[in-house]
């Protein structure tokens, strides 16, 4: 009896785990379509020390601009690159290569996203 309640329990918290931290599946690049505030990356979930962002990523036409990236004391303004979705996720061209970022969105609404890079940098935006 103990190892039926247990094994119920154990199979439960599975199922419910899953649906916790189901990706959210974009359809259309209209889901993002527009201006993203990038607000702050972070090397993981559990990281303790997020990195404050200053770019903006705009969304439109198919293509992603990354505008206002600070370095070296300036900013400056990434050109255009083409984005797309394919099998839920974002799927962002790299400049001057035939490669791409991929990004899986974590968490969406109308005001806020998040994103989970390829590597585990999670990237936490505002709408504009």
């Amino acid at each position: 009896m103990k190892q039926t309640i247990l094994t119920s329990l154990f199979l439960g918290f599975i199922v419910f785990a899953q649906t916790v931290y189901a990706d959210i599946i974009l359809n259309s690049k209209e889901e993002v379509h527009g201006k993203w505030k990038l607000q702050t990356t972070k090397n993981s979930l559990a990281d303790k020390k997020p990195i404050d962002r200053e770019d903006t990523w705009v969304f439109e036409n198919g293509k992603v601009t990354i505008l206002h990236i600070p370095r070296e004391g300036a900013y400056y303004d990434q050109p255009p690159v083409p984005y797309e979705i394919e099998d839920g996720k974002l799927k962002v061209a790299i400049i001057g290569t035939s490669r791409f970022d991929l990004f899986t969105v974590v968490d969406k609404d109308d005001n806020n996203m998040t994103l989970k890079g390829k590597y585990g940098t999670y990237y936490y935006f505002t709408k504009k």
